[in-house]
């Protein structure tokens, strides 16, 4: 073989990854466009870059100032993840989904898409109870608001004449 027969197989080879990545480019987009239209929102804003991210926060239903997370490099990636968490949330998947949606974007967009998912508004009820998976506190910011609280009830004061064993120890 001489050099003109490799450098030919050579740019064949790349003519057909480029053919190949442009092609899971669009199957992600014509998902994107479909989970868009599920959503109420047009499906053409997938193709359009800045804009297709403010339509996803619409979706989900957080305000623009994630437009700036979502453009800082390094910072996007966590907001990336947790955009799609609740672009899943909002069509009653599972975080096992958003793992897939990170991982496999080009496979997980169609099927969210074609699929028979159904938008349940701005981050379904997951989301809007305060935790992921089956919380068992009705309210993330007060765990003692549970009727299990291991620490007992919390309005009880020390020293309850009903319980003398409530008292603290004395001090020596």
């Amino acid at each position: 073989m001489d050099e003109y027969e490799v450098s030919g197989a050579a740019a064949g080879i790349g003519a057909g990854m480029i053919i190949f990545y442009l092609a899971i480019i669009v199957v992600m987009i014509i998902g994107m466009w479909k989970v868009f239209e599920k959503a109420g929102k047009p499906g053409w804003a997938a193709i359009i870059p800045i804009y297709n991210l403010i339509i996803l926060l619409e979706i989900v239903g957080k305000p623009m100032i994630w437009i700036l997370w979502l453009i800082i490099p390094c910072v996007n990636i966590v907001f990336m993840v947790w955009l799609y968490n609740l672009v899943s949330k909002s069509f009653g998947k599972s975080e096992g989904f958003t793992v897939g949606m990170v991982i496999f974007p080009y496979i997980f967009w169609p099927i969210l898409g074609f699929g028979d998912a159904k938008y349940l508004g701005p981050s379904a009820a997951e989301a809007q109870n305060g935790g992921f998976g089956n919380n068992p506190f009705n309210n993330a910011n007060n765990p003692f608001n549970n009727p299990n609280n291991p620490f007992g009830n919390q309005n009880k004061t020390f020293g309850d004449q009903n319980n003398p064993n409530d008292n603290p120890p004395p001090v020596v």
